[in-house]
């Protein structure tokens, strides 16, 4: 089965955890999927907390914007284009240092949703 949406049908939530987050998910355990995938909107100055996926690994892509990405040490910038693969087990958080929205495309495997 193939799952599609247009722009314009991409629903954006309030992130459950993380105030000044919204998330589209878009694809994940309901529809039986081996992956999770969504996009996330980072408001400028709103950092997404060190934590660690002890089942599934981070896939994350630079849509929009800049950032930096604590990669297990250290605190590394990003911007548009830039692309991280945390294994599952790794620290890892991403906070938006840029005056625009930060956007984001996740991929998690298996999904967390």
């Amino acid at each position: 089965m193939i799952i599609s949406y247009k722009a314009e049908d991409i629903d954006f939530q309030d992130h459950p955890t993380f105030k000044g987050v919204k998330i589209a998910k878009l694809v994940g355990k309901n529809d039986g999927s081996p992956v999770g995938i969504s996009l996330l909107e980072i408001k400028s100055g709103v950092e997404i907390p060190i934590h660690i996926h002890e089942d599934s690994i981070d896939s994350i892509y630079c849509l929009h914007g800049e950032g930096e990405i604590f990669d297990g040490s250290t605190w590394t910038p990003f911007h548009k284009g830039d692309y991280f693969f945390i294994p599952k087990g790794e620290r890892h958080g991403v906070k938006n240092t840029g005056s625009e929205i930060l956007k984001l495309f996740i991929c998690h495997s298996p999904p967390l949703f």
